[in-house]
């Protein structure tokens, strides 16, 4: 619903109401013009004043009473109590989130976001007090303002008109304490949305920052399986070369081989892109990204407690966002239904006005008025109601949005506390099954050298081994992944401060 701005307000109440201007009048009347004016400013400012529209009340939640996961039970404490330099304690990524909190574009865009609301709630509460300008003019000619006697005169003639004017309007209907409602909330809409692309940010550095570590060990594992296939090949060779082996299984040495060793430059370029990634978001020209950890050096916290469920709608920065977007629907309800009542107000200006130019300096003129105005709808074809139905269908879609965001919400949490465990699980289940590959290839190729066994079982535990290696790996980055997954799901760091955030003390 369109809003007039303060100063298109003022402007149509004063076109249309303000008293018609009056040149110099004597003190008689004058002094009963005076008394009218002060009546009418005591008769606006002792009116009863309302805020029409229904007053803000938060929309109920259907709120779990534990989220759904491994533990099943209340609890009090809260992993996102903990600050985000405590959950992984690393120095290097440390170093990175501060520096993406300090550089990034994103979150800089962000905060110039809440500063354009911060603004736009000021000017929403000048309505409160009077609106003061001035204007003038001057000419100097011959036989100006013909319709004036005094032009009639023979010689040059001047004019001058130099007035304050003051225009105020009375909030009876609550049409400005509503529109300073709904400003207050969108300014703290995108306080709040500025706090959820730091959390972001420090979780989408994180995760980059594991992503990296993972595809380095990978790029390990790759390293190692190629040499293993290295030097099975140099061993089927050596025993081709002897005439105790064929050209075949030299052959299938030399093409698993090969294989293997391709992946090598995948893998080089998807660390290269992710260490840009991780670049751009510390707002830095894409460059290597030096970490002295390797991925299975960083210890996951072995409790998160999630604490209770009501406790998220007060922490997470999306639901606090999306609350205050269905604050600032409702408060324009009020200011929809406010349009259909008079607006009133007061104008006033004093002045000198002089023509011949002469005569400025004389009492006689001296301009002055007082007065109050009021403008009102009679008939729109509709169109007041139909903004007030707009209003409320913008408020039954906020609404709406926030009981999804909160509802996604205990979604994220719940799921990450389920995989939390499910990738342990998984976990214990890879770790066997690598060190049973393992096993396999070194047994493998103990019976092939003894004679007991064809080269394809050397070549076959090889290629089981590979993937499961990798897969353990991956296993591993999702262990850890989880963990950031989990601190954002539940609003971590609520409890710091912007300089704590940024300071990571």
């Amino acid at each position: 619903m369109y809003t007039p701005s303060p100063n298109q307000s003022r402007g149509r109440s004063a076109k249309l109401c303000s008293p018609t201007f009056r040149a110099p009048v004597g003190p008689a009347e004058g002094i009963g013009r005076a008394r009218l004016g002060l009546m009418l400013c005591l008769l606006v400012l002792l009116l009863p004043g309302c805020a029409v529209g229904p007053n803000y009340r938060r929309p109920n939640v259907a709120v779990p009473a534990v989220f759904r996961g491994p533990s099943g039970a209340a609890q009090q404490a809260s992993f996102a109590d903990l600050p985000w330099w405590e959950v992984f304690k690393d120095e290097t990524l440390k170093e990175l989130i501060k520096a993406s909190l300090a550089n990034n574009y994103d979150l800089a865009a962000a905060v110039a976001h809440v500063e354009q609301a911060r603004q736009v709630a000021a000017q929403a509460r000048s309505q409160y007090f009077p609106a003061v300008d001035y204007g003038s003019a001057l000419s100097y000619g011959h036989n100006q303002f013909t319709e004036s006697p005094a032009s009639n005169l023979p010689g040059t003639q001047g004019f001058f008109l130099g007035v304050v004017t003051a225009t105020w309007e009375a909030d009876v209907w609550g049409r400005i304490r509503r529109t300073n409602e709904g400003a207050r909330a969108q300014y703290f809409a995108t306080e709040e949305a500025r706090r959820g692309v730091m959390l972001t940010l420090a979780s989408d550095v994180s995760q980059a920052y594991f992503e990296l570590l993972a595809l380095r060990l990978q790029l390990e594992i790759v390293r190692e399986n190629t040499q293993s296939y290295r030097n099975t090949l140099k061993l089927f060779t050596e025993r081709q070369q002897g005439g105790t082996g064929n050209a075949l299984e030299v052959s299938r040495a030399a093409a698993d081989l090969a294989t293997v060793a391709s992946e090598i430059p995948t893998f080089e370029g998807q660390i290269a892109s992710k260490e840009n990634e991780i670049s751009v978001l510390t707002g830095k020209n894409p460059s290597t990204i030096e970490t002295k950890a390797k991925l299975l050096d960083e210890v996951i916290p072995p409790a998160v407690p999630a604490g209770l469920p009501s406790a998220l709608l007060q922490r997470r920065p999306d639901v606090l966002s999306a609350e205050q977007t269905v604050h600032y629907a409702s408060a324009q309800i009020g200011v929809a239904k406010a349009a259909y009542f008079p607006t009133i107000g007061l104008t006033t200006f004093f002045g000198k006005l002089s023509t011949p130019l002469a005569d400025i300096t004389s009492s006689s003129t001296t301009a002055w008025s007082v007065g109050g105005n009021a403008a009102g709808p009679i008939f729109h074809g509709g169109e007041l109601k139909a903004q007030k139905r707009q209003a409320v269908a913008v408020w039954e879609q906020a609404r709406s949005e926030y009981l999804q965001t909160a509802l996604n919400a205990f979604r994220d949490v719940s799921d990450a506390l389920i995989w939390r465990e499910e990738y342990d699980a998984i976990r214990v289940e890879q770790a066997q099954a690598v060190e049973e590959n393992q096993k396999a290839v070194a047994l493998s190729i103990k019976r092939y050298v003894e004679g007991f066994s064809s080269y394809t079982e050397v070549l076959d535990a090889q290629q089981r081994l590979y993937p499961a290696q990798l897969a353990l790996a991956e296993t591993e980055l999702n262990r850890r992944l989880i963990i950031v997954r989990l601190y954002k799901a539940l609003g971590g760091g609520w409890n710091l401060t912007d300089a704590q955030w940024a300071a990571a003390n």
